[in-house]
């Protein structure tokens, strides 16, 4: 059983995530906007979060920057808008999945499902392991990657990202398998999350985004040659 936390400022949309959520045995908390999502994150502690981004007081993105800043709970963000730039922006926050309005609450509960299994499955413990090429020093255990020294912050989903590529450095990733080891076989995303991840953290490397090759019609590769 899961608890998550439903914020949105319309009460039809909570208690429509609510009915299918208790069905699914998740147990569920719910704020009105943004500022009480913040409030009631600070005293509980949630499996998953379901973030409306179209709020009063304080919108969905705001409040998804304010909670990163002491909780990595995974966030699925809710939006009645499809632009790209809305989910890149919230990929950028840290949120783990985008949903348009209007949905479907099965698919909706699919996604909560694979995203609670994903973040249940990362082990804590890690063999200490580095990586070093020229200025750019990757710490997995410490989960942290620096640049001439200079700490590179990233998103969680960057970081699981990144991490894989350099750990598989030298070899060809395909899209499908990128996804899979990354987000899960049950992702019910589809590649243009994984270009625009591959997007952002191009831009979180500076120099070293040529170490992201993209190959055409196949994937990606890390090179450090």
């Amino acid at each position: 059983m899961s608890k998550l936390l439903v914020v949105d400022d319309e009460f039809r949309i909570r208690q429509i995530i609510r009915k299918y959520a208790e069905f699914e045995g998740h147990t569920v908390d719910e704020a009105v906007d943004g500022m009480q999502a913040i409030e009631v994150c600070r005293r509980n502690k949630y499996d998953l979060i379901i973030m409306d981004i179209m709020m009063p007081e304080l919108d969905g993105f705001s409040a998804c920057r304010e909670i990163r800043k002491f909780t990595d709970t995974p966030v699925i963000m809710l939006s009645a808008r499809g632009e790209e730039y809305d989910k890149i922006h919230g990929f950028e926050l840290g949120s783990d999945d985008y949903v348009v309005k209007p949905f479907s609450p099965k698919e909706l509960m699919l996604r909560v499902n694979a995203v609670i299994k994903r973040s249940a499955g990362k082990s804590q413990a890690q063999q200490k392991d580095e990586f070093t090429y020229g200025g750019l020093n990757v710490d997995f255990s410490a989960r942290i990657v620096t640049i001439d020294g200079n700490r590179v912050e990233m998103t969680p989903k960057e970081y699981e990202l990144f991490f894989y590529m350099v750990k598989n450095k030298g070899l060809a990733l395909t899209r499908e398998k990128l996804i899979s080891e990354v987000w899960g076989y049950d992702f019910f995303g589809d590649e243009r999350t994984l270009d625009t991840h591959i997007k952002l953290l191009r831009k979180s490397l500076g120099e070293y985004s040529r170490c992201i090759v993209t190959l055409r019609g196949v994937g990606y590769r890390f090179e450090a040659l």
